[in-house]
C-alpha cells in the first residue's frame, strides 16, 4: 500500500473515530495532494509534501513563539519513513565513498543522498561530510 493510500485510508478512520486534530491535519495534506497535476502520487512526492508542511508548521511555531512539538506535526511525521542515523550514514560512506575520486568532498554528497533518499536530510549529511 501506498502511503497515499494509507493516508486516505487513515482520514476515513479519523472520521469515524472523530479524531477532529487528525482529520484536520490529513485533509491538509490531501489539500496539497490536489495541487499536484497527478493523480496518484509516488510515494517520494508524498513524503516532501508531508516534509514540507511540517517545515512551514516549524517556521510558523518559531514566529509565535510556540513552544514544543504540536501534534499536527506528530501525526504528519507518522508518514515519513524512519530516518537514518549520523552512525548509519558513516558506515556507509566509509565503506562506499572513496573521496580521492572527488574534487571536494561535498562532491560525495549526491551519491550519499541518492542512496539514502529520503531518509537522511541534506543538513544531516553537509554536517558529516565537514567533520569528515
Amino acid at each position: 500500500m501506498s502511503i497515499h493510500e494509507k493516508i486516505k485510508k487513515d482520514l476515513m478512520l479519523a472520521m469515524k473515530e472523530k479524531d477532529e486534530e487528525k482529520k484536520n491535519a490529513l485533509r491538509v495534506m490531501m489539500g496539497e495532494f490536489a495541487r499536484a497535476d497527478k493523480k496518484e502520487l509516488s510515494d517520494d512526492e508524498v513524503i516532501g509534501v508531508a516534509k514540507k508542511l511540517i517545515k512551514s508548521e516549524r517556521e510558523t511555531l518559531g514566529l509565535s513563539g510556540g513552544q514544543g512539538d504540536n501534534r499536527y506535526i506528530e501525526i504528519l511525521e507518522t508518514y515519513l519513513p524512519k530516518m537514518a542515523s549520523d552512525d548509519e550514514i558513516w558506515e556507509w560512506v566509509a565503506k562506499h565513498i572513496d573521496f580521492a575520486s572527488y574534487k571536494n568532498k561535498m562532491q560525495a554528497m549526491k551519491d550519499i543522498m541518492n542512496h539514502f533518499g529520503a531518509r537522511a536530510d541534506g543538513n544531516q549529511v553537509k554536517n558529516i561530510l565537514m567533520k569528515s
